[in-house]
């Protein structure tokens, strides 16, 4: 049987998982460019997929529907990692109505956040989002905008330490708490590090991300687009009559190709609730990347617009 967008969509509003699971399961890897996460170097995709906003649809079944579909779309493109949080609203549960619709894949790399200000709170909210997503587990538990991190860290360690999780980590957005975000990276034992950066937004580069190459702390981006102002802001513009030395075919990958070329980020986030985006954002993740030199000619190029 022959998989296109047309059939996903068609098997996920009926409600179908089988014949489709299979090859989308295996996934269509491909070419795509992959980071190693320092402590353990196993690697991931260069692009993931963040669900803040996009999938919180509560129960409307169409747009649950177009969710899973997003989903599908990005694992048959070779995606991995999916990345929410307790905060999204209806993120988690419209996660795991996709999940259920593929068949649970085995290529999921499933990225939550711990959000809650009582510490004693912390294992039920985890509990309730493996409920959500329907996995056993989670791949990355990280300590949402630092909340509570000095009694999360260490009970998302214990976890870790008894197989509960793979990683751990720490988020902020929208260059929050760099120098408390700084300290955790020095002093405590975490494998993830999750912060804003884009083409604009490159405040991590003083500190962060080289922090993060000392320390062997993987990096996630968020916000690459910001939200989609990023884009908004430059579409109308002409791309650069050099922009095969970036790698990119258009405005979408030319920003994501500039964030993942960066050599200490792993995986950049965007959002999206169009199957159509998810594969122009996976194809950032293939072919050349931009180089120290095109990377500057990039940044000039989007403050001049």
């Amino acid at each position: 049987m022959t998989v296109t967008r047309r059939t996903i969509v068609q098997a996920l509003g009926l409600g179908l998982s089988l014949p489709l699971m299979p090859r989308l399961a295996a996934g269509q890897a491909g070419d795509m460019i992959t980071k190693t996460i320092p402590k353990t170097g196993e690697p991931l995709p260069a692009i993931g997929l963040g669900t803040w906003i996009t999938f919180n649809v509560g129960d409307d079944p169409l747009l649950k529907d177009e969710c899973a579909a997003v989903i599908a779309t990005f694992f048959e493109g070779g995606g991995r990692m999916i990345d929410s949080s307790p905060m999204y609203g209806s993120s988690q549960p419209t996660i795991g109505y996709g999940l259920r619709k593929l068949g649970h894949p085995d290529r999921l790399f499933s990225a939550e956040k711990v959000w809650i200000s009582d510490p004693a709170s912390g294992a039920a909210q985890i509990k309730a989002s493996r409920d959500h997503w329907g996995v056993g587990r989670f791949d990355l538990m990280q300590v949402h905008n630092l909340v509570s991190w000095e009694e999360h860290l260490p009970a998302l360690l214990d976890m870790k330490a008894a197989g509960q999780l793979r990683y751990v980590g720490i988020t902020t957005s929208e260059g929050r708490r760099h120098r408390e975000i700084a300290r955790v990276m020095a002093e405590q034992p975490i494998d993830f590090v999750q912060l804003t950066y884009n083409i604009l937004d490159r405040e991590a580069e003083d500190r962060i991300l080289p922090l993060a190459r000392e320390k062997g702390i993987a990096v996630i981006a968020n916000r690459p687009f910001r939200q989609g102002d990023l884009i908004r802001q430059v579409e109308d513009a002409p791309l650069p009559d050099w922009l095969a030395e970036t790698g990119a075919g258009n405005w979408a990958q030319f920003l994501l190709k500039f964030i993942i070329s960066h050599p200490e980020v792993t995986c950049a986030i965007p959002a999206t609730t169009r199957a159509d985006h998810v594969r122009e954002n996976l194809g950032a993740a293939r072919g050349v990347l931009p180089d120290e030199a095109t990377r500057r000619r990039m940044v000039d190029y989007v403050e001049a617009l």
